[in-house]
């Protein structure tokens, strides 16, 4: 059997191992290749049996140029960059990565809302510039510094990334809300409370977005919503980015009436020169990392091993093409 791993070096940049992929058949790994359709695609795939993608698309051209590709493994969750409709057609099982940086993602959320709160970034920078030891004072704040006890959390989504998040705001002393359409015992035994979308808005002094894109809340955050929020809400989000009106968040966060945007994800990644948060006023945006602990990278690795493996033995496992 031959295996071809398409984008491997966001997933291992040289700190894990392939090795439990070979125990299948020949393996070539590719650190990248395409995150557009290209013919490249295709010919790097070339007779492989399994293809393994992060972010390199697989195309109806693609499958269709590889009439000996049987499985596709994707290296994360979401697995828009696949044509699952098609591979279903052609039988070929697609399967994710379903659960595996749960935690990583969560501590995300909470450290940029800390450094939304006190800019600790900015703040050592510019001791290392000289600014302290040459201060009047014996210490100074650039930015309004945010206590947390006692404010309001809202979520969007509280599935098992939101409960993590949960948890370690009410560590915090925070009061927690969220809107989602599923209620759970682990949020409710934690004291989450479940409100309707624009008392979510209105109650929320930090606004989490912690779930998946759907037609729904794609756009969600939006003029007419941020309108509904308080003055001086904080918004953090490392979900997805297509969640966000990115020109009415960076005109809210100029006039003031958000405060401070903290956020890992943008609408087209990597992000464009254009987009109009790199120009807004108290905007933190960091390269989609969220994910990237070596643990929450390693479950990955090893998922998609199992993945491998049990389509190998005729059983595929997290197929999300129902093949």
């Amino acid at each position: 059997m031959k295996i071809v791993v398409l984008d491997g070096y966001t997933e291992n940049p040289g700190d894990l191992s392939w090795d439990g992929l070979k125990a299948f058949g020949e393996v070539k790994v590719y650190d990248r290749v395409s995150y557009e359709e290209s013919p490249v695609i295709a010919e790097t795939i070339g007779d492989a049996d399994v293809a393994i993608t992060n972010k390199t698309p697989i195309s109806k051209e693609t499958m269709d140029k590889c009439p000996n590709l049987k499985f596709i493994a994707v290296l994360a969750t979401g697995y828009n960059v696949v044509d699952i409709a098609y591979a279903k057609e052609k039988g070929i099982p697609v399967s994710n990565v379903p659960v595996y940086g749960t935690r990583s993602v969560s501590q995300f959320a909470i450290a940029l809302l800390l450094e939304a709160c006190h800019h600790i970034g900015h703040h050592s920078d510019s001791v290392y510039r000289g600014e302290w030891e040459n201060n009047v004072d014996w210490c100074y704040w650039d930015y309004p510094l945010v206590e947390l006890a006692g404010m309001t959390y809202g979520l969007l989504g509280c599935g098992n990334i939101g409960i993590h998040t949960a948890e370690i705001a009410k560590a915090l002393g925070m009061n927690v809300i969220t809107y989602d359409g599923r209620q759970t015992e682990a949020a409710l035994a934690l004291g989450v409370e479940y409100v309707d979308l624009d008392e979510l808005f209105a109650r929320s002094d930090v606004l989490g977005l912690q779930m998946p894109l759907f037609p729904f809340n794609t756009g969600i955050i939006n003029k007419e919503n941020i309108a509904k929020m308080k003055d001086g809400v904080i918004i953090i989000n490392n979900s997805r980015g297509q969640m966000v009106v990115e020109q009415d968040l960076a005109d809210a966060l100029n006039s003031g009436k958000v405060a401070c945007a903290a956020l890992d994800v943008v609408s087209t990644e990597p992000i464009r020169g254009d987009n109009p948060l790199l120009k807004a006023k108290n905007c933190i945006i960091t390269p989609h990392i969220s994910w990237a602990a070596k643990g929450s990278r390693q479950r990955i690795m090893d998922t998609t091993v199992d993945n491998v493996e049990a389509f190998v033995k005729g059983a595929p496992i997290n197929v999300v093409n129902g093949l």
